[in-house]
């Protein structure tokens, strides 16, 4: 594009879009009210700007290396020269983790209704890579289905599916549900939980706790009853 259209474009003086065009360093193109004073950054502007190219673009840390170059300025000149730099040089987006081994399994595990869109095509481009684990998340769902759904009576084919797969830690995982498949079978169907009774384990477990381990039964018992008797 000419001066005049980039001129328009930005809404800035023509001069002024000449000068930006014809800079050659980054002094050249911040110039200002400040053009002609001395600074006493002035010395450490070239180590500035090659750190800024080596993706250094925190100030306090610059501040930090200037200090062990002999810099003997405040903190807020050099922010405020690094802000003019971060405005005329922006930095592109810094590069996405790579998600972790729980990120992946948590996405898995999640109901598909629950990721965002970026999670969602993060998780794709990985079971696309790795056929083992896409055919490993298919057997997570359908398990999942069994469970919030009370499927039960499906179970049987769903240990089938697996033991038909190369999956080795689902294989494992199946042969512990056949030690008491009943149980599991009942569980998968049935709106009965043990959940309240696990809660008053965990109750008496956190009172044992808390005598450190050094009461007997007796007291035990007693500090159950009384906190019963204290909820009704």
């Amino acid at each position: 594009m000419g001066l005049r259209p980039i001129a328009r474009e930005l809404g800035l003086a023509r001069n002024t879009v000449r000068r930006l065009a014809q800079a050659t360093t980054a002094d050249e193109l911040l110039v200002g009210k400040w053009t002609g004073r001395p600074s006493i950054l002035d010395p450490y502007k070239p180590f500035l700007h090659q750190r800024w190219s080596e993706g250094c673009t925190t100030a306090r840390r610059l501040f930090e290396e200037l200090q062990e170059r002999g810099y003997e300025g405040g903190e807020s000149v050099v922010k405020k020269y690094i802000h003019k730099l971060r405005e005329v040089f922006p930095h592109a987006d810094p590069p996405r983790r790579h998600p972790s081994v729980r990120d992946v399994t948590s996405w898995i595990t999640r109901h598909p209704d629950r990721l965002d869109d970026e999670q969602a095509q993060r998780l794709k481009a990985i079971l696309t890579r790795c056929p083992h684990l896409d055919r490993t998340a298919r057997h997570v769902r359908s398990f999942a289905e069994l469970m919030n759904n009370r499927q039960g009576r499906d179970l049987g084919q769903w240990i089938a599916d697996v033991q038909a797969d190369d999956l080795p830690a689902l294989h494992s995982f199946v042969n512990g549900l056949g030690q008491d498949l009943d149980a599991v079978v009942a569980g998968l169907s049935l709106r009965y939980s043990s959940g309240a009774v696990e809660g008053h384990n965990n109750k008496i477990k956190m009172l044992k706790r808390q005598m450190f381990g050094r009461a007997n039964f007796d007291l035990l018992r007693k500090r159950v009853l009384l906190a019963a008797r204290g909820r009704s």
